[in-house]
């Protein structure tokens, strides 16, 4: 069993069940081999829970809960966790990114942090006010490295290709990128159209990711205003699973949504583009 430290319980109620799970395996005198068999577990899944680089799931903390009369505790806790915001979800979603086989991913407003360019996350995060952007621009352009490694499926609405971020030549620019991604082998794009036909779908109060790994299963993350929710409940993720299927039922086939987003680039013409920066040699605003 590894002997790292157990994360601080006041972080978050995720780490609270993993620094509680290492307590409870000590009080009673448990191996992490023990403790795994009880939860039909191998001795490294244990230490990774402890450590806070998994999660409990409802399954296991039930298992634990009779084991151990505990009288549903390691239950209640996973379903509090699950249901509230979790201050460090970015750090845990990366962790899984970076294991990730499969990355299935829905965005309904902006671009994607797994396809934005440098300068439009920059524009983003300056448009909402972060004081110093470029710690949060690089942590972002860092994580795409998963597009290397990942089979990636990224389902966007036409509204993030046409909500207007940072400059015209920053919109053509990202769009640009978006084409050149979706020529990747590993990387599938679908757009879905904003027309009448089309009409409301599941997916339009937030955006939603999936995220596949052969040694923690899967798990979903929800999007919210103030925050995000990282779910690993296999019931719940299920539930996001056929929601992102329903949503993917809206969009368009790739060749279509290649046409689209040439459409969209359009929008951003080149002579606007050229003003641009002709106003940026010049020193105008």
């Amino acid at each position: 069993m590894a002997t790292n430290a157990p994360p601080n319980p006041k972080d978050s109620m995720w780490a609270f069940i993993a620094y509680y799970l290492r307590f409870c395996r000590t009080q009673r005198s448990l191996s992490g081999e023990a403790t795994g068999r009880l939860i039909n577990a191998s001795k490294a899944t244990v230490s990774r829970i402890e450590n806070g680089v998994d999660r409990l799931d409802g399954q296991r903390a039930a298992l634990l809960d009779k084991a151990w009369e505990t009288g549903g505790v390691f239950s209640l806790l996973v379903w509090y966790a699950s249901i509230g915001h979790d201050p460090q979800w970015l750090a845990q979603l990366s962790t899984f990114e970076q294991r990730a086989r499969i990355i299935r991913v829905f965005e309904p407003l902006l671009i994607s942090g797994l396809l934005q360019t440098e300068e439009y996350a920059r524009a983003l995060l300056t448009g909402g006010g972060t004081p110093d952007p470029e710690p949060f621009v690089t942590e972002r352009m860092q994580r795409q490295g998963v597009l290397d490694q990942a089979f990636v499926m990224l389902l966007l609405s036409e509204a993030t290709l046409r909500w207007p971020v940072g400059s015209p030549r920053i919109m053509r620019d990202q769009l640009v990128h978006l084409l050149e991604v979706a020529e990747r082998p590993n990387i599938v794009l679908h757009v879905i159209p904003q027309t009448f036909e089309t009409g409301a779908y599941p997916g339009l109060d937030g955006g939603l990711k999936l995220v596949t790994g052969d040694d923690f299963g899967e798990v979903a993350y929800t999007e919210s205003m103030g925050g995000g929710r990282l779910i690993s409940s296999p019931g719940e993720v299920a539930a996001m699973a056929i929601r992102f299927a329903r949503i993917s039922a809206k969009a368009l086939p790739e060749h279509q949504s290649t046409e689209l987003i040439k459409t969209a680039m359009e929008a951003y013409s080149e002579d606007d583009v050229a003003k641009e920066q002709s106003q940026r040699n010049t020193g105008w605003k």
